[in-house]
């Protein structure tokens, strides 16, 4: 079985988490969701490099420059508003799993639009930092039966 590479990549204001809107992202920071992932990916056979941007383009170049089989993906805000990371994630064919902390059904209505979710692996929302952990999972299930089949 071939180790995976899978780019963790997370948006804007993603930094702030721990600090912010506990009602919605709860009390875990981001280090903390890192730290919970690498020891994850381990036994799935997975190695792991992280991303944390608050600027678009700067996500576009990420996603653009990545060599990994795959994706793990919080786009946060530009979730909802971004053409180009649509464009940079369609045009590299990159496989990924969007994923959300919050439930975004539950939330105010511009949140219910994902520019991203159709070009998606899957889509893992509303299970706080175990999102992350589903979307992981999930899509290096897909990554191995992608390789199992050709």
């Amino acid at each position: 079985m071939r180790e995976l590479s899978i780019f963790v990549l997370n948006g804007p204001n993603l930094n702030l988490l721990g600090q912010r809107e506990a009602q919605w992202y709860g009390t875990t920071d981001l280090a903390t969701i890192v730290r919970d992932l690498d020891a994850l990916a381990k036994p799935l056979g997975a190695t792991l490099t992280h991303a944390q941007h608050n600027g678009e383009g700067a996500m576009v170049e990420a996603i653009q420059q990545t060599t990994a089989d795959g994706a793990v993906i919080n786009a946060a805000a530009y979730t909802h508003t971004s053409i180009a990371l649509r464009d940079a994630l369609a045009g590299t064919q990159l496989p990924f799993v969007e994923v959300h902390l919050s439930n975004v059904y539950r939330r105010e209505s511009f949140r219910h639009v994902s520019r991203l979710a159709d070009l998606a692996v899957g889509v893992v929302t509303g299970f706080g930092p175990d999102s992350y952990r589903l979307g992981l999972e999930g899509l290096v299930r897909h990554l191995r039966l992608a390789d199992e089949s050709g």
